[in-house]
């Protein structure tokens, strides 16, 4: 699961680019299906958002959740891939993104009835 939050005025407007770049770095570095897309959008009012100096409204926050097992160089590819494919297509300067990594353990997740560890019919790879 994927939790974007950002001011609202620029954060709205661009949700769903935002979320295809994210997704398609996602399927890229991991081999993420196309199915498996769960991106939640926190617009915040202006002030509700309190970030570092240096940045500008278009700072955003983007926190990647994800069952452990990837490699840290796996990690590093994708954090640099979602860096460069923001300011590619949509112009957002690293300095306005903060990207961060949450690995649980398998046990840790649950969906479809089951836990994480329970799960023998991924589409995708946890281990790469």
């Amino acid at each position: 699961m994927i939790v974007v939050y950002g001011i609202k005025e620029r954060l709205n407007p661009i949700k769903s680019q935002l979320s295809d770049v994210i997704h398609g770095c996602m399927q890229s570095v991991l081999g993420m299906p196309e199915d498996k897309r769960a991106h939640r959008f926190v617009p915040l009012e202006r002030d509700d958002f309190y970030y570092p100096g240096g940045r500008s409204d278009a700072y955003t926050v983007i926190e990647i959740n994800m069952m452990a097992g990837r490699k840290p160089e796996t990690q590093k590819a994708l954090i640099k891939a979602i860096f460069r494919e923001l300011e590619s297509q949509l112009g957002l300067a690293p300095v306005d993104v903060e990207i961060t990594l949450k690995e649980q353990q398998p046990y840790q997740w649950g969906f479809r009835g089951m836990t994480g560890d329970e799960a023998n019919d991924l589409k995708y790879k946890v281990k790469v």
